[in-house]
């Protein structure tokens, strides 16, 4: 690449003071409105019940083409694309229903004994596959289309301080990542439990493959000679180094907290705060910020030092996934039990999300808090809060849009009918992201480096803008449907 080519990249993603948080949550609630859609298309019409192409493309369309939509051609009014899309969806879902009745075969399942068919020990949860799926969409989608003009450059990542799309988008990523991993921790019993060595051994197994990715990263673009952020992470650090760190240190304060989700959070916000206390009290924030790049240390401090904040982030996430993935209750409930527990649910996501947003405005408040400023270089206080808060309040609107299409997955009684109603309120298209995500996350990555290799994007129009990224869309949607057709899982 030359070298004035290789210039004009990197100043195109640097310097940037992002948007307001009112645009960001404006853009990002295409996402839970194509799923109302979605949703109402189901449940009305029944339109996703058997697989075709026509139900695969407009699944494509809904949760991928719309994502790309608001965040290229409808950046400048994301409320009319939200609009677009719930107009329709709330219309279908107050005309009578029409959608064709369950098959003999799922009346059979309904009819099976509770205990010749129990409920899972964890319950599936699609609000959280819906949210998770979309999430990865909107990542895969943002790394490419940042290197293209017709990417609004206020959703570009923050140099400094400010808020954008992309830095609440790579909190999101460990955000989540933190939700699932609440997983096996309430799986395990008292009794089966493994020791914190045994931990330790699995977790540190985990992080070598992520960690190997890294060092692959690394070494591509410094032989490509590609162009690269440095203030973003550093000379040498990566996303990669930062997600494969996460589960030993992870593994470590499950010593202190076990699975009780208020300690959990407790310490993540305590990390946070005492973080955030290192920054405004010592030089770090200098350091950090200004310091000459002389060694290992100086050349990586935005990935070492923001490692903290990522580590808080995961264990919010981790703190949620312990409220939200345990069954409250094993056994078949009846309708207006099942709905009180749907309700304690959400109860429960509000409440989180109102915590959070109390906690981020008294943080960042002139008038009546610390006045702090986001910033995801730094990964600091305020920054955790507001990923914290974003992924809760996204996270209770897509349980809200579940509970409201979908109540009778909340009252299965059996195993098999859980299963069945959990696929039916489950895209396509969101169930293969998040199957697959790091998977997918890795050939986005491939394929963005393999097109702004051979394509320079900083002179296409907005035509051939939009038909890349549409191509681009399509082959790593392609990719992702594919492995789940295929019923292959790649775990890294």
């Amino acid at each position: 690449m030359a070298q004035s080519y290789k210039s004009m990249k990197e100043d195109f993603v640097s310097n940037l003071s992002g948007g307001s948080i009112g645009e960001i949550n404006q853009v990002t609630a295409v996402a839970p409105a194509a799923y109302l859609l979605w949703s109402a298309l189901q449940t009305r019409r029944g339109f996703f019940a058997n697989e075709s192409l026509a139900t695969s493309l407009t699944d494509f369309l809904l949760h991928v083409v719309c994502l790309l939509l608001a965040t290229t051609l409808y950046s400048s009014a994301p409320l009319v694309l939200d609009l677009l899309l719930l107009a329709p969806g709330i219309a279908l879902l107050i005309l009578p229903q029409t959608r064709k009745k369950i098959s003999k075969p799922a009346q059979k399942d309904a009819k099976l004994p509770a205990a010749k068919d129990p409920l899972p020990t964890l319950p599936t949860r699609p609000f959280v596959t819906v949210w998770r799926g979309g999430m990865m969409i909107i990542t895969c989608l943002a790394i490419l289309a940042v290197d293209f003009k017709v990417f609004p450059r206020r959703f570009a990542k923050v140099e400094n301080w400010g808020t954008s799309l992309m830095d609440v988008g790579v909190g999101s990523f460990v955000f989540s990542a933190g939700v699932v991993s609440a997983r096996p921790m309430l799986r395990a019993t008292d009794n089966k439990a493994p020791g914190i060595f045994a931990k330790l051994a699995t977790a540190i197994k985990h992080a070598l493959p992520l960690l190997a990715l890294g060092l692959l990263r690394l070494y591509s673009v410094k032989g490509l000679d590609y162009a690269e952020h440095v203030t973003e992470y550093g000379v040498h650090w990566n996303f990669f180094f930062t997600i494969g760190l996460l589960p030993p240190f992870v593994t470590l304060f499950q010593t202190i907290s076990a699975t009780s989700p208020t300690i959990v959070a407790l310490i993540s916000f305590l990390l946070a705060s005492a973080y955030e206390s290192l920054l405004e009290f010592t030089d770090l924030k200098a350091f950090i910020l200004t310091a000459p790049r002389v060694d290992f240390l100086s050349q990586n401090r935005e990935g070492i030092f923001s490692f903290s904040g990522y580590l808080a982030i995961f264990l919010a996430g981790q703190s949620l996934g312990l409220h939200i993935l345990g069954r409250q209750s094993t056994k078949g409930s009846t309708p207006s039990e099942a709905f009180a527990q749907r309700i304690r649910l959400l109860v429960i996501l509000m409440m989180w999300s109102l915590l959070w947003g109390v906690l981020f405005i008294f943080t960042t408040s002139y008038g009546y808090g610390f006045n702090l400023k986001v910033s995801r270089r730094l990964a600091n206080l305020p920054y955790v809060l507001w990923v914290a808060t974003f992924n809760c309040a996204q996270l209770t609107l897509f349980c809200f849009i579940e509970t409201c299409c979908f109540p009778a997955l909340s009252r299965a009684e059996t195993g098999s009918v859980e299963r069945k109603e959990s696929a039916r309120a489950t895209p396509r298209v969101l169930r293969a992201f998040n199957r697959n995500g790091l998977a997918i996350f890795l050939v986005a990555n491939l394929l963005t480096g393999m097109i702004n290799l051979g394509v320079d994007t900083l002179r296409m129009t907005q035509y051939q803008a939009m038909g890349i990224l549409l191509t681009y869309a399509a082959l790593v949607t392609s990719f992702a449907m594919g492995l789940d057709h295929w019923d292959i899982s790649i775990k890294l």
